[in-house]
């Protein structure tokens, strides 16, 4: 398959990706709004990427559970761009960061070499209180957003996420596994400094944060053996292989092929293709299962022709199905730890995984590699993108700015 599947000037290409570090909610992030964690990431794109804040098209962020108030042209004025720039916030839950940037994309290949900041942000620390207003004008607040109408059943996710558990014949065993694994690579990841090239430090009240939280230092099978079921009495799902939450944002550049090469960016994603599928409410966390097996469809690909591989692992049942699904052996998925060890920042993690994911082609130096990054969102739906790595031009040609 002949990796520009579109003229150069209508061809997205994913030139840069960042992110904050994954933080355990209302922890250090505690005290930084959603567009304060934001706006240093977009901040640090245009600085790396070398680009004029007027030259930005949009800026298009996703976000879950903010209190509204368009988030995105928030961060992008927090981060100095000229109020020339809109900004677009959309929220398609758990898929809203990668969504995000499958829009942009979209946009891109309409034509006009336009560039775009795209991702997503969560502030679970900071959002607002939610409340319906009764019949005598009192507030009755409630923890969640209703995800489908009731006919539906609107199962919490954990209790879902048992229902993928029977559903895929996911058994507690092999989820406390994949947990564990999670944990282990993240440790090792870390240590072996694979995250310090896509976590922008930032400043709080409590000083520099520059590493995630979430990976746990003696973790092992035992351990995860004595947490009991979370959601479902005699269930399979517990608090070891279900994410926990977090605050994080993370963004990326989409412009043109054209547009890049004019740049003289040296490498980047293509994006080839993005979906979005919906299914049963009651099973979403087959949701990315879905998406991704329609993609690669269309593509005429199968799974094991990708190279790279990230799933946001909200739960450990619904990643393993999910994987089962396609084919996927788990030991080639988040080689560097996933949601499990790194916590959920809803709205952020689509676009944490397509950082994660570049960062991972720049490691290997592998031209040509395929990457798939998926992620399954509350109500039944999920999202799927396949990405190029490609070496685009010699960072030493004259670059047009």
């Amino acid at each position: 398959m002949n990796a520009e599947v579109l003229p150069a000037d209508r061809q997205p290409v994913i030139i840069a990706a960042r992110r904050t570090a994954v933080r355990r909610a209302n922890g250090t992030l505690k005290d930084l709004r959603a567009h304060q964690l934001l706006a240093p990431v977009l901040g640090q794109l245009l600085s790396e990427c070398r680009l004029s804040p007027a030259a930005v098209s949009d800026v298009m962020i996703g976000n879950a559970v903010g209190g509204g108030g368009n988030v995105a042209r928030l961060a992008l004025l927090e981060a100095g761009l000229p109020v020339s720039v809109p900004g677009l916030t959309l929220d398609r839950q758990c898929g809203s960061g990668l969504d995000a940037i499958a829009l942009a994309s979209r946009l891109v290949a309409a034509g006009g070499n336009p560039v775009y900041l795209a991702g997503g942000v969560e502030s679970i620390s900071t959002a607002p209180l939610r409340a319906y207003r009764n019949d005598d004008g009192e507030p009755a607040f409630f923890a969640r957003a209703q995800f489908v109408p009731l006919s539906y059943g609107d199962p919490d996710m954990g209790v879902a996420a048992e229902n993928v558990a029977a559903h895929g014949s996911v058994s507690r065993e092999r989820q406390d596994a994949l947990a564990l694994q999670s944990h282990q690579r993240a440790l090792a990841a870390a240590a072996a400094g694979q995250f310090a090239g896509e976590i922008i430090p930032l400043e709080t009240p409590s000083g520099t944060v520059r590493a995630d939280d979430g990976p746990r230092r003696g973790l092992n099978a035992a351990v995860l053996a004595r947490f009991p079921a979370a959601f479902v009495p005699g269930g399979t799902v517990t608090a070891g292989n279900s994410c926990f939450d977090a605050d994080a944002a993370s963004a990326v550049v989409i412009t043109s092929l054209q547009r890049a090469r004019e740049l003289g960016v040296a490498d980047g994603f293509l994006v080839l293709a993005t979906d979005t599928a919906g299914v049963e409410p009651g099973l979403l966390g087959l949701g990315a299962a879905f998406a991704a097996e329609r993609l690669l469809a269309a593509q005429r690909m199968s799974a094991a022709s990708v190279d790279l591989v990230e799933f946001n692992e909200a739960f450990a049942s619904q990643t393993l199905a999910c994987l089962d699904r396609l084919g996927i052996d788990p030991d080639r998925v988040n080689r560097d730890g996933g949601a499990l060890a790194l916590g959920h920042a809803y709205g952020a993690s689509g676009a944490v995984l397509v950082t994660r994911l570049l960062a991972q082609a720049r490691s290997a130096g592998n031209d040509g590699a395929l990457a798939l990054a998926m992620i399954s969102s509350a109500g039944g739906m999920g999202t799927a993108a396949l990405l190029r790595y490609k070496a685009i031009t010699d960072r030493a040609a004259t670059s047009q700015r």
